[in-house]
């Protein structure tokens, strides 16, 4: 039965604790073979008066955003073609690849690209992944199914698809794309 105690300064409101809550146990649990319910996270508080380095006190850092939570505000955007609101979720050198593309920087880019595919697409998710990479982004994989409608009036549902997202400083700035749309549509023939 692991057990993890994390001291920090005052400050953190209880959501943020959660999430370092969840975050730990889940690191634990990607080493040690225990349940959830099996790791004990214990978060103490330290008043900033009794806590120094460099011989000053100190306050606590701004947490960062929830990446996953990000990712969704993102794809929302998109899919409600909100795109003033989806383009300032995008950090400066963005870039996006779809299956068969070279990297597109710009949504413009992505909704000129996608205008002779399909008329419209939209995803139903299986799940969020994130993690932090070794770097300062944090990785977010998000899973599901996309549907939508052909030009020609047949509609498509039910195609894998996974998104790969870099976070960085509150912005994405990487999106990596795989889905099953060719192999679809060159199953069902070229027509749609």
């Amino acid at each position: 039965m692991p057990i993890v105690e994390l001291h920090v300064l005052e400050g953190y409101n209880s959501q943020d604790k959660q999430r370092l809550g969840e975050a730990l146990t889940d690191a634990v649990r990607f080493v040690v073979p225990a349940a959830p319910e099996l790791v004990t996270v214990m978060i103490h508080d330290m008043p900033s008066e009794n806590y120094y380095r460099g011989r000053s006190t100190r306050t606590p850092a701004a947490t960062r955003p929830d990446p996953a939570q990000i990712v969704r505000d993102y794809l929302s955007a998109m899919e409600a073609r909100q795109l003033d609101q989806a383009q300032a979720m995008l950090a400066e050198g963005f870039t996006m690849t779809f299956p068969g593309t070279d990297p597109m920087r710009s949504l413009a880019e992505l909704i000129e690209w996608s205008k002779p595919r399909y008329k419209f697409v939209t995803k139903t998710y299986d799940g969020f992944d994130a993690m932090q990479s070794a770097g300062d982004a944090a990785i977010v994989y998000c899973r599901g199914t996309l549907q939508g409608e052909y030009h020609d009036g047949t509609t498509f549902e039910g195609i894998r698809f996974i998104d790969r997202f870099e976070v960085a400083d509150g912005k994405i700035s990487k999106q990596d794309v795989w889905n099953d749309m060719a192999e679809v549509r060159s199953k069902n023939g070229a027509n749609t």
